[in-house]
């Protein structure tokens, strides 16, 4: 008798490949690739605000950004470059496990300290709502499938935004390494994202700054 594979046992699969792909990519290729989805970024976040403003909406105005663990692309320049654009930064907090995180305000001069998983954690602040939350993704699909590193936080965290409805856009932050083959499943769990960027541009494309409630983008332009 044949045991057929469950979406997380797959995951789980998927997620050992992917890890070592990572760990093998070249520091010149990582370093690299680091830059240009810096500049991707800056740009696109440019774009949808002035989009947002001449269309008489809201324009993104709070940047929900993450810590990077050892292998993840390093945002932190844009970090501070956003900060000094006057664009608002913050960063995930784990309070308690199995349930969403908070973000709180980060500044270059934000005292941090190590999470319960060793990530670098704003210390004080108001809990913050962001307009576009960039999540650390390890796998995705050319649909905007994700798969991250089995915890759930960032599901949970979503789905509770999205529960609040509040409008918000998700952006997926990975190399292009993680794609995951055309047929792969996501868990029902698994919360969809708008968009992902890797160091080879966006996939499928870059969302508009106009969001739904449920963190779908109405609208996309490309920008590769």
């Amino acid at each position: 008798m044949t045991t057929q594979n469950t979406p997380e046992d797959t995951a789980v699969q998927h997620r050992t490949r992917l890890r070592k792909l990572r760990a093998e990519m070249p520091e010149d290729q990582r370093s690299r690739g680091g830059l240009l989805m810096r500049a991707r970024l800056f740009t696109w976040l440019n774009v949808a605000r002035d989009e947002a403003l001449r269309a008489g909406r809201k324009a993104p105005a709070t940047v929900a950004a993450f810590w990077p663990l050892d292998g993840e692309p390093d945002l932190r320049p844009l970090l501070t470059q956003w900060v000094e654009n006057g664009v608002a930064v913050a960063l995930p907090v784990v309070r308690a496990r199995n349930a969403p995180l908070a973000f709180l305000p980060w500044t270059p001069d934000a005292e941090l300290r190590a999470g319960p998983y060793g990530i670098q954690e704003p210390v004080a602040g108001p809990d913050v709502l962001p307009d576009v939350v960039l999540v650390p993704t390890l796998g995705y699909t050319e649909h905007g499938d994700r798969l991250g590193y089995g915890a759930g936080y960032y599901d949970r965290t979503l789905a509770a935004l999205r529960d609040r409805g509040h409008p918000f856009i998700t952006i997926g932050i990975a190399w292009s390494c993680g794609e995951l083959d055309a047929d792969y499943q996501a868990a029902p769990h698994d919360f969809p994202l708008d968009a992902v960027l890797t160091q080879d541009g966006w996939v499928p494309e870059a969302p508009l700054s106009q969001a739904t409630t449920g963190g779908t983008t109405l609208h996309t332009f490309r920008m590769n």
